[in-house]
């Protein structure tokens, strides 16, 4: 691992959102950084869209994941089987450092209520308050450990794997690198049952349209995904728990896979890709 524990807070902060903070440390530990895409992994801090679910930290990082499992090993099966091990590593870690994975629980705040973001801000401008930032300070080099020694303990599978996240990624048009990135977004994020990982690999590609047509510029309160979250409720409703609109958990790659062969999640999958 690269020497980077002097400057994580510095960087953090130039970043302006923990998920573009989290995918450019592991980007730059893997050697390879995306600007573009880093940057429009602003849209899910404070849990997506700040609706409080799973930390921005863990998309950035599975973002990244994502990324490296592609560039090693170019087959989209074999990416999407490592982006997933590496995701569900990453959860495992955070999840034992702070108790929880969502952002709601983490930082105590219901950023839905503008009150409280607007609280939250201000404690952070004044110094008050910068947990997230010292949270990112110890848990980045822990982060890259657990998304390497993911990426190398790949899961054995016996059907062809498929990603929700990619399959949503690909209907709009993203090529094999991108659909990889997301891969380790299915089933809630490391197939943990959490926030929905179609909706958060819709709300990135859309971002990242956004992010191409507007150089420099934060993603974070893009218009674009903003569009992809009503769409969702309007398809969906408020829930966003992958556990709760598919009525199960995903134990395996290979139950995942099947689910989503099977037309699992193709209309929210459509209505994604449409919004």
């Amino acid at each position: 691992m690269k020497s980077i524990e002097g400057d994580i807070k510095k960087e953090f902060m130039k970043k302006g959102s923990c998920s573009q903070a989290l995918c450019f440390f592991l980007d730059r530990e893997f050697g390879c950084q995306k600007a573009e895409g880093e940057r429009a992994a602003d849209p899910m801090a404070g849990g997506i869209l700040l609706q409080g679910h799973q930390c921005g930290m863990l998309w950035g990082s599975s973002l990244a994941a994502g990324a490296e499992a592609f560039r090693r090993f170019g087959d989209s099966g074999r990416a999407t089987a490592a982006a997933l091990s590496a995701t569900a590593r990453l959860m495992k870690s955070y999840s034992g450092r702070t108790g929880s994975v969502n952002c709601r629980d983490v930082c105590g705040h219901d950023f839905t209520r503008k009150i409280e973001l607007f609280a939250f801000m201000v404690k952070f401008i004044l110094h008050i308050n910068r947990d997230c930032l010292e949270l990112a300070d110890r848990w980045v080099p822990e982060a890259i450990r657990s998304a390497s020694e993911g990426l190398s303990a790949a899961p054995a599978y016996a059907l062809e794997p498929l990603s929700c996240a990619s399959v949503a990624a690909k209907k709009m048009g993203a090529g094999d690198e991108e659909a990889a990135m997301v891969a380790g977004f299915a089933g809630g994020l490391g197939l943990s049952g959490s926030g929905c990982g179609a909706l958060a690999a819709a709300i990135w590609m859309r971002s990242l349209a956004w992010c191409r047509e507007n150089p420099g510029k934060t993603a974070y309160n893009n218009p674009y995904a903003k569009k992809t979250l009503k769409a969702f409720f309007g398809k969906i409703g408020t829930e966003m728990s992958c556990r709760a609109i598919t009525g199960r958990r995903f134990e395996t790659l290979d139950d995942h896979t099947k689910f989503i062969r099977d037309g699992g999640c193709e209309k929210l999958i459509g209505v994604l890709a449409e919004s």
